[in-house]
Parts: structure tokens; sequence; C-alpha cells
């Protein structure tokens, strides 16, 4: 994918706070028309990557392009709009004010109307914003992320504080914008969502992206399959080299083994023996995030990742004080 067709595109990116390195040399293509899903645990370096992605820190070395132009041009253009998760309600402002004067800043905005519509909050456009829900305060938020009708829309944990069947209908409105050939980054806690409604999943880890691909390719990357047995006297090292398997993972007196070939290994296990409990799932994406960063943690422990890294604590403090927030 080259970098004129692409709408998001970082090179050797690197943001660091004193000793922390935050962002740690990532290279990201995103092209025009992918919805791509950012994941990563506390301190991973999600806030940083979406800052630099919308100009609200710059880079100390490699650089961010959107649409091929600085991200600062690009958010000024109205080419970009932003749901994040920072912001304060306005008082004595109501929704439908909000967001009409939200609009009147973008050059193509999108009709009120439709903005209200798409976030399912048509009905609040006369309340007052200070007195709304958290879930609803969400909703406006998406309203107005969306309208300047941007190229590219940024959500960082856009369903946070949403119950189900808000989430459902977030997802289905989010959807119904991203056919539209608008393209689309998102990152959320909920990896069913990620699995769900992204084209791509990037998982970001100590600073830098440790693996990239659809939910799918990440499961089989992680090990396809899980094959929990009991351990019936076996020893887990006899476990560990059979066909297949990458790990073995041992609570009580059961083995779980991650495989890339459940039929393998569980024709292999019967060959040492009676088998007891067995039980065979395909791995989750949990399982799949989970095997990937912990591999990521190892080889930054190992140090084979250069640099300071995020404080032990976990804590992501990424944020800058120059930081621009959309009052909502």
């Amino acid at each position: 994918m080259t970098q004129r067709g692409s709408a998001v595109s970082f090179s050797g990116a690197v943001r660091t706070y004193g000793a922390v390195r935050a962002v740690d040399g990532v290279d990201l293509e995103i092209g025009h028309g992918e919805t791509v899903a950012l994941l990563g645990r506390n301190g991973a370096g999600k806030s940083t990557t979406i800052g630099l992605l919308l100009g609200l820190c710059e880079p100390d070395a490699g650089a961010v392009r959107l649409f091929g132009a600085t991200p600062e041009r690009s958010v000024r253009a109205g080419r970009v709009g932003a749901m994040l998760q920072e912001a304060r309600p306005v008082p004595r402002v109501t929704v439908g004010e909000l967001v009409t004067f939200m609009a009147s800043r973008y050059p193509a905005p999108m009709p009120v109307a439709r903005a209200l519509e798409l976030a399912g909050i048509r009905d609040l456009a006369g309340r007052r914003v200070d007195r709304l829900s958290g879930g609803q305060v969400q909703r406006v938020r998406f309203a107005l992320a969306l309208a300047g009708d941007p190229a590219l829309l940024v959500l960082d944990e856009p369903t946070a504080a949403l119950d189900v069947e808000a989430r459902h209908a977030f997802w289905a409105s989010m959807r119904t914008y991203a056919r539209r050939g608008h393209t689309v980054l998102f990152s959320t806690h909920y990896l069913e969502e990620a699995d769900a409604y992204a084209d791509r999943i990037v998982v970001i880890d100590w600073g830098r992206i440790v693996a990239d691909g659809t939910g799918d390719e990440l499961r089989r990357r992680a090990g396809g399959n899980l094959v929990t047995v009991d351990l019936a006297g076996r020893e887990p090292k006899d476990l560990a080299p059979l066909p297949g398997v990458r790990s073995v993972e041992v609570a009580g007196d059961r083995a779980r083994l991650r495989t890339d070939d459940s039929d393998a290994t569980v024709i292999a296990l019967a060959g040492l023996g009676a088998i007891r409990g067995l039980e065979v799932a395909p791995a989750s994406l949990d399982d799949a995030f989970l095997a990937i960063t912990a591999a990521g943690g190892a080889a930054a422990g190992r140090g084979s990742v250069s640099g300071p890294r995020l404080p032990p604590d976990g804590r992501d403090r990424s944020r800058t004080t120059r930081t621009r927030r959309t009052a909502v």
C-alpha cells in the first residue's frame, strides 16, 4: 500500500515523555474506507498514538500523515472527526444547538438532522446536554464527531457507558457511515466489538505494534484452538512436544494446550493413554490478545526492544496539557 493511497500513515513515529517511550517507532498504514480497531492494555500507548493522529501532540521522530498532509492541516480542513473520552458537558445548551454549532465550523458539514439520526439522539435535540445521562452524552459526542461529515472518523472507547442495546445501535450507525466509503479508526476494550466491526485489528503494546490482521489471523497466530484435558498422571513437559502445540498451561489437574492443529494434538494425546475430560474449542480473541501481549511483554523484558518503557504501574502518562477537548 503506497502512502498516496493511504488515509492514515505512521512512519517510524516516536513520542517520548521524559524517560517514557510512549510510542516507539510505529509504522502503520490505513487505506481509504477501512475500519480499523486499535487494541492495547492500559498504558500500551493507544492514547498517545491517537494524540499523534489528531495532531494533539507531535512526534519526536518519524512522521504522521493524514491524506498526505500533516494531522493539523487535515483537521483544519475538516477531514477528521473525533470522539474522545475526556470532555465536559456544556451548561445551558441543547443537543440541537451544540450539534448545529459544531457543524457550522466545517466547510461541508453533514445535515444536523442526519447527524442526530445516525447518533440515535433525534428525540434529544431539545434537551440540555448537561442534564443527560452518561450514555446519552456519549451519543451526543458521536453526533459531534459526525457533524463535519469527515473522511476519517476517530473514536476513542466509543461505547463506554452505553448499555447493550445502545451499543448495538451505535455500531449499526457506524457501519452505515463506514459503508459510504469513510475511514474509521476506533479503540476499544470490548474485544468482541473489534472482532465484529473492524476490517483489521491492530494491537499495540509497549509503544509498538505487535500484531496487525483480521480477528481470525490473530487467533491463528496465537494458536487456533484450545485443547483442554485432565492430566491424569501425565507430566506437563510430556505434552509440549505434541504435534501442533504452541504452549501448555496447567491449572490444578487440568492442562490447556494452545494448538495449531487440534486433530493432530488429540490423536497424539490418545497415544499417550486414556483421555479424560477432553474439551476442544476455538481460541477466542481474548486468548489471542493475551498471548500476543504476553509475548510482547516478554520480548521487552529481555531487552529485545530498545528504549525506555512505560512504568511498571501501567499508567499511561501520555496525555499532554496541549490537548484540545471537544466541549460536550
